[in-house]
């Protein structure tokens, strides 16, 4: 990353009715883009994932907003990032359907800064 501070991002991810509806192959084929954006976000460059958190085992059904399925917080070198982060739910295949991740999960990214707080 360069001399500018990075960004701060939570990626709030929700997984949507559509996974819930559909049949154990296709929600297989889910996880499997799942993982495939979630490697994909760790693995671009800009990005230096800081943890997540999953809310899966204490929440049940689909999320559409807060409380959110699971979330990945990051520095992100700068917006366009972030934005090729939240396209991996636009680009990435789910099996050989003809449909993107995005038809069975939503991304919020909640962009700020890292909170520094000085003591007395």
């Amino acid at each position: 990353m360069s001399d500018k501070k990075p960004l701060r991002v939570l990626f709030c991810m929700g997984i949507n009715q559509n996974f819930m509806d559909a049949a154990r192959d296709e929600q297989l084929d889910v996880w499997a883009a799942f993982g495939e954006m979630w490697n994909g976000i760790h693995d671009m460059e800009g990005v230096e994932v800081i943890g997540n958190m999953d809310d899966d085992q204490s929440m049940v059904g689909p999320s559409d907003g807060y409380p959110w399925t699971t979330y990945l917080m990051a520095d992100v070198a700068d917006y366009d990032t972030v934005v090729a982060c939240c396209n991996l739910f636009r680009s990435t295949a789910v099996g050989d359907t003809p449909y993107k991740l995005w038809r069975y999960a939503k991304v919020d990214a909640r962009v700020g800064r890292e909170l520094i707080v000085q003591r007395a």
